[in-house]
C-alpha cells in the first residue's frame, strides 16, 4: 500500500512541476515574469529545492529618494529531503505568496528587502519518525534581502528566511525554519 501511495506521490510531483514549466514557457514573452531557483536548507536536517514562476505586475507605490515598494507575487512547487527517520525521505510543497519589495528604483545594482506571507500544501505532514507538521495544510512568511542586475535588470540573487507553521490549526505545530539562496532570471 506504501509502495502505491509513494509512486502516486512521485507521479503527482512530477507532473506539477511539468505544468509549472510549461506554463512558464508560455509565459516567456512576457518581461514582467521569471523564473526562480532557490536552494536551502532547513530544521532537523531538511534540505529543499524550489522552483517558482515570478509575477511583477508593475505595482508600485511609495517612492522615497530613489527607493520604491513593489508588490511581487510567486507560485512555487519545492521537493523536501531529509534522510532523519526515513518516514518521508522526499516532500513536495506547492504554494503562493505574494511579496511586498522596497527596491532601489535606478542604478546597475539594484538592492532590496522583501517580506511576504503565503499558503502551502505539503505531500505529507510527517517528515520523519520524530518530526511532524499538524497539517499538510501551511502558512508561510519569509524575509529576505537580495539585487537586481543586468542590462535589462533581469537577474536577481538573494537570500531568504522562511518560516513555515499551520498557524495553530492543529497540534503538534512545530513549525519549520528554511535559510535559501536563490536565483531569478526575468523575461
Amino acid at each position: 500500500m506504501n509502495n502505491k501511495k509513494s509512486v502516486w506521490r512521485d507521479l503527482a510531483l512530477k507532473g506539477a512541476a511539468v505544468v509549472l514549466l510549461v506554463g512558464a514557457s508560455g509565459l516567456a514573452s512576457a518581461d514582467q515574469f521569471g523564473m526562480q531557483v532557490g536552494a536551502g536548507f532547513g530544521d532537523r536536517h531538511v534540505k529543499k529545492l524550489d522552483l517558482s514562476l515570478v509575477w511583477d505586475p508593475g505595482l508600485t507605490w511609495w517612492q522615497i529618494g530613489d527607493w520604491h515598494f513593489a508588490l511581487i507575487g510567486e507560485a512555487n512547487a519545492s521537493w523536501w529531503h531529509t534522510n532523519e527517520g526515513n518516514v518521508h525521505d522526499n516532500i513536495g510543497e506547492f504554494g503562493v505568496t505574494p511579496l511586498i519589495r522596497f527596491i532601489k528604483g535606478s542604478g546597475l545594482i539594484r538592492p532590496y528587502a522583501e517580506l511576504g506571507s503565503g499558503i502551502r500544501v505539503l505531500t505529507s505532514p510527517r517528515i520523519s519518525s520524530t518530526f511532524t507538521l499538524g497539517t499538510a495544510f501551511q502558512f508561510t512568511e519569509m524575509a529576505g534581502v537580495g539585487l537586481q542586475f543586468g542590462s535589462r535588470q533581469q537577474y536577481q540573487a538573494g537570500y531568504r528566511f522562511q518560516h513555515i507553521s499551520d498557524g495553530g490549526i492543529k497540534e503538534p505545530n512545530p513549525g519549520i525554519n528554511f535559510h535559501q539562496l536563490y536565483l531569478q532570471y526575468n523575461f
